[in-house]
This record gives structure tokens, C-alpha cells and sequence, in this order.
């Protein structure tokens, strides 16, 4: 656990300097919800959470422009990013008038349409939907919490923010001083290896790099080289040892990620049953 102290600020407190928190709380409730189905690899119903993240986040941008929000039945998103292009420049800044709702429009239109604009034939798009969703929903975030706090944070301090509120939510992967970690069971090297390049995707990392990782991970010297090694049929080397992963080994990793996924649920609730 992460002392008290070092603890990264409360987003949800520092949006509300802005924006009203019954929207806030439900912004970053959908947002929860989306970031643990994404980890779990239940790419609709997490491309569907970014879509209730992004009515939250226009109510809360529309209430800040002091406008009513009018009942679900009524609210419309198409109407309510045009409205707020119409907003006057002295009463609001591009971000809330502008770059924000366009990211929520694109936002918008994938989880409205999920599956629906792609050819049957191709390789399904539900991952790579899924990514730029909570990518996507990530900066709308962050961008919202620069905002609120109008350089009371630095730029390092709004992206630990952001970062920490995934990483409550992904439990099998953190970050320390730049280093990854990743809390599944009975990793082997090459495990460690993919799920690292994974991480880094589409960035290259380092025959090096990983193999440091994998040792930090538990493995010997010889075997976290041994790994590296059988890793590289999914990855492509750039010559220099420096390998970037294939859609292969996306497609292990991300295996990978929903079998020890399922395992700490189905753990979690064994322990929850015999304390009840």
C-alpha cells in the first residue's frame, strides 16, 4: 500500500473546484467501471462505460457554462457539444468549448457504434476501440483536472493523478520510479517479457531492459535471458535488440492478462466467502 502521505490528490475533489460533483462522482464512477473492464479485457462493456463517462462529462461541462441540465430522456449529446461551440470565448476557454467536447465526440460515435462500421471479414476491432476509448477518456481527465486547477498543478502532478486512478483499478500492473511491476501468478520470464513489451506497445524496448525486468520479477539471470530469447518469435527486433510486440503476442499478452484477471476475482471472492 502506498503511505498516507505520498498518497496521489483526491480528482475528484480538486474537478469540483469547477465542475459540479454530482457530474464529477459520475464521471469517475463510469470511468472506474471502465478501466476494471478494460483490465478484465470486456472490451464492450467497457467501450459502453466510456460512453455514460462521456454525458457525465458534458452534464458537468454544460452546468459549468452555467446552462440546466435537462432530464435523461432530453439530453442529447450531438446537441450538447454544439451548444457549447456556441458558447462565447469570454465565458469559456477552447478547452470547454471546443477540444474536450471533440474528444468526447469521438468517443461518443465508438460506443455508439461499436461494431457496427467494421467489415465482418476484418480482424476484430474491439481491442483497439477499447484502448483508444479509455485512452481517450483518460486525457478528456486530465485536461478537466488542468483545467480546474489553472496551474495549481504542475503537468507531472496531473499525469500521476490521472496514472494513480488506473493503477487502483488495474491491480495487476504498477509503476514504481519508471520501473513496471505485475502482480499475476506464476509469471514465468518470458511472461514477464511479453507482458512488458505489451505495456510498452507500440514502443520498443530493450533485449536489456527486459531482461532486468524479468529479473526484478524473480527470475535468474540465466533464465530472464532464456525468456527474452523465446519472446522474440512475437516481436519484431529493429536490428539493434530492441523489440517492439507482433499481434501475435498482443493477442498472448492480453490472454495472459484475462486468465490472472479471473483468478484474483475468483480468489477475492473465495476469501470474501469464508469471512461472511
Amino acid at each position: 500500500m502506498t503511505p498516507e502521505s505520498s498518497a496521489p490528490p483526491d480528482l475528484g475533489q480538486l474537478l469540483q473546484d469547477k465542475f459540479p460533483k454530482r457530474h464529477v462522482q459520475s464521471m469517475l464512477e463510469h470511468y472506474r467501471v471502465l478501466a476494471e473492464e478494460f483490465q478484465k479485457a470486456n472490451w464492450e462493456a467497457s467501450t459502453l462505460r466510456g460512453g455514460k463517462f462521456i454525458e457525465a462529462t458534458l452534464k458537468a461541462l454544460w452546468a459549468h457554462v452555467g446552462n440546466p441540465i435537462p432530464k435523461s430522456k432530453d439530453f442529447k449529446v450531438d446537441g450538447t457539444i454544439r451548444g457549447l461551440e456556441q458558447v462565447q470565448a469570454a465565458l469559456a476557454g477552447d478547452s470547454i468549448r471546443l477540444t474536450i467536447p471533440r474528444a468526447c465526440r469521438f468517443v461518443y460515435e465508438i460506443a455508439s457504434n461499436r461494431g457496427a462500421r467494421h467489415d465482418p471479414d476484418e480482424v476484430d476491432p474491439n481491442s483497439m476501440d477499447c484502448t483508444v476509448v479509455v485512452a481517450t477518456c483518460s486525457w478528456i481527465l486530465g485536461e478537466m483536472l488542468r483545467y480546474s486547477q489553472k496551474g495549481a498543478l504542475d503537468l507531472t502532478a496531473t499525469a500521476t493523478a490521472v496514472a494513480a486512478l488506473n493503477e487502483r483499478r488495474f491491480p495487476f500492473m504498477e509503476r514504481v520510479d519508471g520501473k513496471v511491476y505485475f502482480h499475476l501468478k506464476d509469471l514465468s520470464a518470458r511472461d514477464v517479457a511479453l507482458l512488458t513489451l505489451w505495456d510498452a506497445h507500440p514502443s520498443r524496448m530493450s533485449k536489456t531492459a527486459l531482461i532486468e525486468t524479468a529479473k526484478r520479477h524473480g527470475s535468474s539471470e540465466a533464465n530472464a535471458k532464456m525468456g527474452v530469447s523465446r519472446v522474440r518469435r512475437v516481436a519484431d527486433d529493429d536490428g539493434r535488440g530492441n523489440l517492439r510486440l507482433l499481434a501475435p503476442g498482443i493477442k498472448e499478452a492480453e490472454a495472459l492478462i484475462l486468465h490472472g484477471s479471473r483468478l484474483t476475482s475468483s480468489l477475492s471472492r473465495d476469501t470474501t466467502g469464508t469471512n461472511d
